[in-house]
């Protein structure tokens, strides 16, 4: 599958039992026949983050080099540029309000429509960066002040861009 097939919606939702939460999202994706993924989105560098993830992990899945047993923790993993699965899944939801890119894939309209009962389709351009979330991004992915300074802030999502990527040379 290619990140491009993918429908990503930015999606707003209340959860109060994620695990409760998960177990339905993969029973529509079973059911479906789709992969469903959740990435909070204040931990993601924006869409090219998101599209980063789900592309090296469909790869490491077509490749047989995924180190997870699932295409969506395959993908947590890439977005958070870790191999441990304590460190991807602080990139999912949580409990409470979540700001999520919900990602379908391959995209599915039905599923969207099931998956929209839940929460909200929300605006605004989640790939501004601001001062605040790139502090968090920095601390996330070890990304240092000098780093940054050489790179310039525009190129936050660049660098976290190369943490992802790194991933699957450190394999």
């Amino acid at each position: 599958m290619d990140a491009g097939e993918c429908m990503i919606i930015q999606f707003g939702i209340e959860i109060e039992n994620p695990d409760e939460y998960l177990l339905r999202v993969r029973e529509i994706g079973e059911r479906f026949d789709v992969v469903i993924i959740l990435f909070n989105a204040e931990m993601m560098a924006g869409i090219p983050h998101v599209h980063s993830a789900l592309q090296h992990a469909f790869r490491a899945f077509e490749s047989g080099t995924a180190i997870s047993n699932s295409p969506a923790m395959e993908a947590l993993l890439y977005a958070s540029g870790s191999r441990q699965c304590q460190v991807g899944v602080r990139f999912g939801m949580h409990s409470g309000k979540n700001h999520v890119y919900l990602c379908i894939c391959p995209g599915n309209e039905d599923v969207r429509r099931e998956l929209l009962k839940d929460g909200v389709v929300l605006g605004g351009d989640w790939d501004v960066i601001s001062p605040e979330k790139m502090e968090n991004l920095m601390d996330l992915f070890g990304i240092t002040p000098a780093e940054l300074e050489v790179a310039g802030k525009s190129r936050i999502t660049d660098l976290v861009l190369e943490r992802v990527a790194l991933l699957e040379v450190c394999r």
